[in-house]
């Protein structure tokens, strides 16, 4: 198994709180997405090992996350969707991409193996609308000749808190379906036609475990550590693809980081014969203008040692790692946005 015990302990409940501190003043805080908890639950506990310097990282979800670096009671936050250079402007914020992973559809349907079904953004998106409601439906029979489908109605399972888990799937189903685009639309927090509310890929993933016939939307890592049943998905180029860190770094390599403002780069529907289809980067938030020096500096510290030592980690639980140049452009960015009260730049 490359998910390892740790990650089975740190996640078991929604709202999960990772807690690797001691009682120095550079122990920091972070608060937001639960798609990149596993990897910095892993990073939190070697950093600890390797610095002796803790982070309390709340798994809260995009949009608490983003509320709760605008009220600054936190030292960072995390959110999958990522801001807009107005926004980042109005709130004196600045953001940059710490790692990229995968959403995968997931199910629980009686002799579905993972991997096994063949799903397409446009069937999804109107299972999601409640247009297809059986599981034998004739749009997800022709995708599947041979699989015992059952005649069961499908329960939909999708975030109930605002998540940037929820912005990349329905990005993704805005780009396949335009109805759902219309009715629907992108965004953290939307109005489902149906359904089962979950907080956290951790409640999702819970609800469709405990819910037969059930579909739902985790980060893959969430969906690896519950040997839960994904689906595969057809891509632009017409190719039906497995989700894994070969198929999310086939989306990341046309991404262009460098002419996109605020490094807010969308990696879903992307071309390439592998490429999965709800890829997405997982992004940092901090204030631009730092009270606690030491505590901003730490964070940038983190984020160092992250990009420097947790690639191997990154790999280990389905996540893709910042390519290097990538890295370089973040870090630059970090020395002409980030000052402290002085104006002096913390890194």
């Amino acid at each position: 198994m490359r998910l390892n015990k740790f990650i089975t302990s740190m996640m078991i409940a929604a709202g999960s709180t990772l807690m690797f501190s001691g009682a120095i003043a550079a122990d920091i805080t972070g608060a937001g997405a639960t798609f990149p908890y596993p990897i910095y639950a892993k990073w939190a506990e070697e950093y600890k090992k390797a610095t002796g310097n803790g982070l309390n990282y709340q798994s809260i979800g995009s949009g608490g996350g983003i509320k709760q670096i605008k009220a600054k009671t936190v030292d960072f936050g995390a959110s999958d969707m990522p801001l807009k250079a107005e926004d980042l402007e109005t709130d004196g914020l600045m953001q940059f991409p710490a790692i990229m992973g995968g959403v995968v559809p997931v199910v629980n349907v009686e002799g579905i193996a993972p991997g096994q079904l063949k799903l397409t953004g446009q069937v999804v998106a109107d299972i999601y609308l409640g247009k297809i409601t059986k599981w034998n439906a004739p749009e997800i029979a022709a995708l599947n000749p041979g699989v015992k489908l059952p005649a069961d109605d499908i329960t939909v399972i999708h975030r109930a808190d605002g998540s940037g888990t929820s912005f990349l799937f329905t990005d993704y189903l805005s780009k396949s379906s335009p109805d759902f685009k219309a009715k629907v639309g992108a965004g953290t927090a939307v109005k489902w036609p149906t359904g089962v509310g979950g907080k956290g890929n951790e409640g999702v993933a819970a609800n469709v475990q405990r819910i037969k016939n059930s579909i739902g939307y985790v980060e893959y890592a969430y969906a690896k550590k519950n040997k839960m049943s994904h689906a595969q998905l057809k891509n632009r180029d017409g190719q039906f693809v497995q989700p894994d860190d070969e198929s999310f770094k086939a989306a990341a390599a046309g991404a262009d980081w460098t002419k996109t403002p605020g490094f807010a780069v969308v990696l879903t529907d992307q071309a390439g014969k592998s490429s999965w289809p709800i890829t997405g980067a997982s992004f940092i938030l901090m204030h631009k203008n730092q009270v606690d020096t030491a505590k901003g500096k730490e964070v940038l510290k983190f984020f160092d040692w992250a990009y420097k030592n947790g690639g191997a980690m990154a790999t280990d639980l389905e996540y893709v790692a910042m390519p290097a140049p990538v890295v370089k452009l973040v870090q630059d960015a970090w020395k002409s946005q980030v000052k402290d009260a002085a104006g002096k730049a913390l890194w």
